[in-house]
């Protein structure tokens, strides 16, 4: 080793230098995370330093605030999460599960942009070029704006994207991408951070927008240092079961728009399919007159999503009671039904409770709450809900119910896909009293919100 490289401890989980190994981060405090690896210390001191001219700092009113001409993908659903659009030299990284859809979904957004003129590379490091043309062909007709290349080395991955100038590169993945001047091997911590960072200034120096591919670890999130998400304009995790035929994307970070949207796809035969009515196709199947079932309304960004809660209490065989929750937190609703419990007099200690969102969709809103609550006290009276009926709300420790955001905005979409009854917070009434055709029933607390379902319709 050169006498200009010593060897450094870095943590795989949060990117934590340390000039020894230690066996529990201070950073993130995980355990036996550091590995070692080998850095060269020598810079070339020629050329790094700039004139006072050219780095003297501006004032507000000096800076041009021309707006940016943002690329459409025309991919509605990628564009929501987005912000409205690709912005130019952008760095957007992009994760998910393997097998997932994530090439398939950067593959649709080069042909949309080449049959757009825009000049796309797609660089892989992973597949070769006839697998690529593979997926490609299943995807539909390319034109010549679209160029592929297999290559990890970024040194000459940069002398292509200078000659080339494209408005659209995408690197696939970023753990295949090595860069010379870092000893390491490709996927270290290293050499991921440094090939982030070279990408960084290819896409602000020459104004490229560039999508990177990155690995996710066993518990979601993207490998490598945590700092390569902080380097990057936008991360977009997508997300769905396997086995399920929809996908998820959520952008978890965006500094050109909104973090809350969500894009929802549907993968077949020829690629990802958007679908523009969440509500509709998360409520495919529902059941009817069956107990322990109820349509919630949470809100995703500026998007309601009407989801169908299922619940089932039955008596347990054991001296402890079974929790189980799928699609939700499993504490949230062991707080629910404490709640209930104490609130509302039902004696669920010697009762399993199984809750599930249909559909494999995860939701965390606290306006689910009272979906869960009902769906709970449906199953264990045996008291089947009306089909027309939605709720949501959120439930204090005190078995009040709370007021929820965008309130207006739930209850149209409710109207809008035929339901005809909502339950709702009763500090929310005023918000909603102009929109007429749908009879809402507002509630204080979990009593009233109880008595609303044991009523006959």
């Amino acid at each position: 080793m050169a006498k200009s490289a010593k060897s450094i401890f870095f943590c795989q989980n949060c990117g934590y230098e340390s000039g020894k190994w230690m066996g529990q981060c201070p950073g993130c405090k995980e355990w036996n995370t550091f590995v070692e690896e080998f850095v060269d210390n020598k810079k070339a001191a020629a050329g790094l330093r700039k004139a006072y001219t050219e780095t003297k700092p501006l004032s507000l009113s000096q800076i041009d605030m021309t707006q940016e001409t943002r690329m459409s993908t025309k991919i509605e659903e990628l564009d929501r999460v987005l912000g409205g659009g690709i912005v130019p030299g952008s760095l957007t990284l992009v994760g998910g599960d393997p097998g997932i859809g994530k090439s398939t979904l950067l593959l649709q957004v080069c042909r949309q942009l080449a049959l757009d003129g825009r000049s796309v590379i797609y660089i892989s490091g992973e597949e070769s070029l006839r697998q690529i043309k593979l997926r490609a062909v299943r995807i539909g007709e390319f034109n010549e704006k679209l160029r592929l290349l297999c290559e990890t080395n970024l040194g000459l991955i940069h002398e292509v994207i200078k000659q080339e100038k494209p408005d659209v590169v995408v690197i696939d993945s970023i753990q295949t991408m090595f860069n010379e001047e870092v000893s390491s091997a490709p996927g270290s911590v290293s050499q991921v951070r440094e090939s982030t960072s070279v990408l960084m200034q290819i896409a602000k120096g020459m104004d490229v927008s560039i999508f990177i591919v990155g690995h996710v670890t066993k518990d979601g999130n993207v490998a490598g240092p945590r700092v390569l998400e902080h380097m990057v304009d936008t991360v977009l995790y997508f997300e769905g079961d396997r086995h399920a035929s929809y996908r998820i994307l959520r952008g978890v970070k965006n500094r050109f728009g909104s973090t809350n949207e969500i894009g929802v796809f549907e993968m077949r035969q020829e690629g990802l399919r958007e679908v523009r009515n969440p509500s509709e196709f998360m409520l495919e199947g529902k059941p009817e007159g069956a107990a322990g079932s109820i349509v919630a309304c949470s809100m995703e960004g500026t998007r309601p999503i009407l989801i169908e809660i299922q619940a089932l209490v039955c008596p347990s065989n054991f001296g402890i009671p079974r929790r189980t929750a799928a699609g939700t937190d499993f504490n949230r609703v062991n707080l629910l039904m404490a709640v209930l419990e104490k609130r509302a007099r039902f004696n669920l200690a010697a009762s399993d409770a199984y809750v599930n969102i249909a559909g494999g969709i995860r939701m965390n809103e606290p306006a689910i709450d009272l979906g869960i609550l009902l769906a709970v006290v449906s199953s264990y009276r045996d008291i089947v809900i009306n089909d027309k009926t939605v709720a949501f709300g959120e439930v204090g420790l005190s078995g009040e119910v709370r007021a929820v955001s965008m309130v207006e905005q739930r209850v149209t979409e409710v109207k809008k896909l035929g339901f005809e009854t909502v339950i709702l917070p009763a500090v929310s009434i005023r918000s909603v009293e102009k929109i007429r055709g749908i009879k809402m029933i507002p509630v204080n607390n979990i009593n009233d919100a109880i008595r609303a379902i044991m009523e006959p319709a």
